[in-house]
């Protein structure tokens, strides 16, 4: 009985051979005819008709230049190793130049469908970069010239074999000492049908010719592992370049904005009773958007590519614009009492101008998340600097209903910009009073 199971089972597995040999080959006829329908196909067979047809241009070339080779009755080494130069020198040379690794991507690109790193391909900027390219370059016109000539052929012949049955009986001929002989019926249908299968392996040939070359195209146009550093540095340095500008915009604009806000109805309120107060008002609102415009001019200003020569942008704000600031939020009704304590003139540069947007977004918030009018709201801002640094700090009261810890980004661009220096940042609720008390570990030098 177990013999018996036993040769149940390998008789089973017998017949599930043959069987799955004839899925996997179904598989792989399923796979071609797929292939065959493909656009990918004929755009990667096209891409191998364009080094075809420089191939051909490089033959005009070297055959002008081997007749003149010849005709220097040079010894027989010598012209041998002067032709292998005319033959190899000009599509080396023409590999090296910096525009070919621009054009070979964007061929690459759109006819063997390869997405490389670096959007566009730009030109070869380095001698490893040009090696790399005319390497390319000479791959592709062997792979070209190899498979312009496959098709040549096969087209040619084809186009014969498959009119073949339409011609009359008798021997034809094909090529030069080549004929072949038509018969007449049925027996000469063998024709097309090696016709129709030479075009159908030479789109295979060029499909697999073409995969090959998609794969290798990013490793020898593409950046090398110390390129792919220095892009993501580069790409590194932009976002946060994008990140710095974005806290700019917010911080400035986000202030004047809030400015003309409680400003505007400031003076809507005492526009009858106090027409003096209301046109400060009005006058400082001016002032603010104006203020505001200049801002977004300059960071603007610093997104665009296109800046003419001779374009100036204008300057970040510092602390020496602290009075400025300080007068146009009084102009809203808000109490604003600073105290400062050391010569800010001693500062550094990159540290006053943190500094600066710093006490600006302090304020915005006061304005935005007090929770009280501009005439209740009140903020002390004390600056000191001494030999442990710069330490601001700002204060106001707040109602049980206010919410500093909601949705903008001004705490997050006060952290992100005091990180950058190596400060700390201490924000919250003291009781009833909202404090920010920002430290910068700057050394006391001469301002620049």
């Amino acid at each position: 009985m177990d013999g018996l199971v036993r040769g149940s089972a390998s008789s089973g597995r017998g017949t599930t051979r043959p069987a799955g040999r004839f899925a996997r080959t179904a598989s792989y006829l399923l796979r071609g005819v797929t292939c065959l329908g493909r656009a990918s196909t004929y755009l990667r067979w096209v891409y191998l008709l364009l080094g075809a047809a420089l191939v051909l241009a490089f033959i005009l070339v070297d055959s002008a230049l081997g007749a003149l080779a010849q005709d220097l009755d040079l010894p027989a080494v010598a012209s041998g190793i002067l032709i292998a130069i005319l033959v190899a020198g000009p599509p080396i040379a023409l590999g090296t130049l910096p525009a070919v690794r621009e054009v070979e991507g964007i061929a690459v690109e759109s006819l063997l469908g390869v997405r490389f790193e670096e959007r566009p391909l730009g030109p070869a900027r380095t001698w490893a970069q040009r090696r790399r390219t005319a390497t390319w370059f000479c791959l592709h016109l062997i792979t070209g010239g190899i498979v312009g000539t496959l098709s040549t052929i096969v087209f040619g012949v084809g186009a014969v074999l498959l009119a073949a049955p339409f011609r009359s009986p008798g021997r034809h001929e094909l090529l030069p000492d080549y004929s072949y002989q038509i018969r007449g019926g049925w027996a000469d249908l063998w024709m097309p049908a090696v016709a129709l299968a030479g075009i159908v392996s030479l789109f295979f040939l060029s499909a697999a010719v073409g995969a090959l070359l998609a794969y290798l195209a990013p490793r020898v146009l593409g950046p090398t592992p110390a390129e792919r550093i220095e892009l993501l540095e580069r790409r590194t340095a932009m976002l946060a370049e994008r990140n710095r500008l974005a806290r700019e915009l917010h911080d400035s604009v986000g202030h004047a904005l809030s400015l003309v806000t409680i400003q505007a109805a400031a003076a809507r309120r005492v526009l009858a009773t106090d027409p003096e107060f209301a046109e400060t008002a009005l006058a400082a609102m001016e002032t603010s958007a104006r203020n505001a415009l200049a801002d977004l001019d300059h960071v603007l200003g610093l997104l665009r590519d296109d800046r003419r020569p001779g374009s100036q942008t204008a300057p970040q704000a510092t602390l020496d614009e602290l009075t400025r600031l300080v007068d146009a939020t009084r102009a809203g009704g808000i109490t604003v009492e600073v105290r400062r304590d050391g010569d800010l003139s001693q500062l550094p540069a990159a540290v006053s101008r943190e500094a600066y947007r710093i006490i600006q977004e302090g304020l915005t918030n006061a304005i935005r998340h007090a929770g009280r009018s501009a005439e209740e709201l009140s903020v002390d801002l004390s600056i000191r600097l001494d030999a442990s640094g710069l330490r601001l700090e700002l204060t106001n009261p707040v109602n049980g209903s206010s919410d500093h810890s909601g949705g903008g980004r001004g705490l997050a661009g006060i952290r992100e910009r005091v990180a950058v220096l190596r400060g700390t940042v201490d924000a919250g609720l003291d009781g009833n009073v909202w404090r920010l008390a920002v430290t910068l570990p700057v050394a006391v030098t001469t301002k620049g």
